[in-house]
């Protein structure tokens, strides 16, 4: 028996997808539309910001060119500046924060989402997010009340007795300075650290700890060993988002590091931060160089958190391909 074929004249090949004005009746297209429009615009508006800032400190650029981010000297009156004492105390500032933050932040975070039972866990959290909404000069304020007095008559004396021969412990100490700006900064971001590390532990799958604790682990064995390295791409999310918020803090660094604009081994010597001096000097640069110089140090603390946050998302990308391939 013959079989014929028909074929419609301008039909044209079927294809798995529909069409474009489908997708548009159905309200597909538009979605995808809307929904680039809004990824787009994050896009312009930090290409936007990179362009301003570019555009508004050509000057320090031609006089100085790179000896800007290397020369210490900052004298208005004289016109000369340098960026390197900022760089240096947003640097040393942040590392202090990293460093007191990141223990107390992960530790809390795995008392609360492994240890501790559900209402006290959740009771707790709720000040935790509570410190997170407090506003930073309420840092600052507890920075200048309670942390310079303990810095001058407890910290610094504790220090310095035993490991003063440090150049990072030498010196006088007057309250303010590096350490201090460090401590209140660590204050601040603990909470980022705890609220994004314990969602990130809460979330890994329960077949994990019980996987563990079937194998004969201890409650601890299976949070240290099988929970926390599960999360620690999260975990390490958090730690990088904790130093994004205290590369670009202002108020409460700018009342307690000491506004001094020179490069100090030790952490007790008073110091000075980008975002500590656009603060103070804005209003007060007169001059044309003086005023692009300071929107120079934006330009610099922009690229330095997104070279820092770059190297974080790197540093994710290997340490999360290390781990599949170790499971693998």
């Amino acid at each position: 028996m013959a079989t014929t074929t028909t074929t419609l004249k301008g039909a044209g090949p079927v294809s798995g997808s529909r069409s474009f004005f489908l997708k548009l009746r159905d309200g597909d297209e538009i979605a995808r539309l809307v929904t680039l429009v809004f990824a787009t615009t994050v896009v312009l508006i930090t290409a936007a910001l990179v362009w301003e800032l570019w555009i508004n400190s050509a000057l320090p650029r031609q006089k100085f060119g790179f000896h800007f981010f290397v020369t210490s000297v900052w004298d208005p009156i004289m016109d000369q500046f340098g960026a390197l004492p900022f760089i240096y105390g947003t640097m040393v500032t942040s590392a202090v924060a990293l460093l007191v933050a990141v223990p107390l932040g992960i530790g809390a975070a795995i008392f609360l989402a492994e240890l501790a039972p559900p209402r006290v866990s959740d009771t707790l959290q709720f000040f935790i997010d509570l410190l997170a909404a407090v506003p930073s000069v309420i840092y600052g304020l507890l920075g200048v009340f309670i942390v310079v007095p303990l810095m001058r008559t407890v910290i610094y004396p504790a220090l310095n007795k035993p490991f003063g021969y440090l150049p990072i412990f030498k010196g006088p100490s007057y309250g303010v300075g590096f350490m201090t700006a460090g401590i209140v900064l660590a204050i601040m971001v603990i909470p980022y650290i705890i609220s994004v590390s314990r969602e990130v532990l809460l979330s890994v799958p329960r077949d994990q700890r019980e996987a563990a604790l079937a194998l004969g682990s201890t409650r601890w064995e299976s949070t240290w060993k099988v929970v926390v390295p599960f999360a620690k791409t999260g975990i390490m999310g958090s730690i990088f988002l904790a130093l994004a918020r205290a590369l670009g803090e202002t108020m409460a660094v700018t009342m307690v590091i000491g506004n001094t604009p020179k490069i100090a081994a030790s952490l007790f010597a008073p110091g000075y931060s980008i975002a500590a001096v656009i603060a103070n000097e804005f209003t007060e640069a007169t001059g044309e160089l003086y005023l692009q110089s300071l929107i120079a140090l934006g330009l610099v603390l922009f690229l330095l958190t997104f070279i820092l946050n770059g190297l974080a998302r790197i540093l994710i990308v290997v340490t999360t391909q290390k781990g599949s391939e170790a499971g693998g």
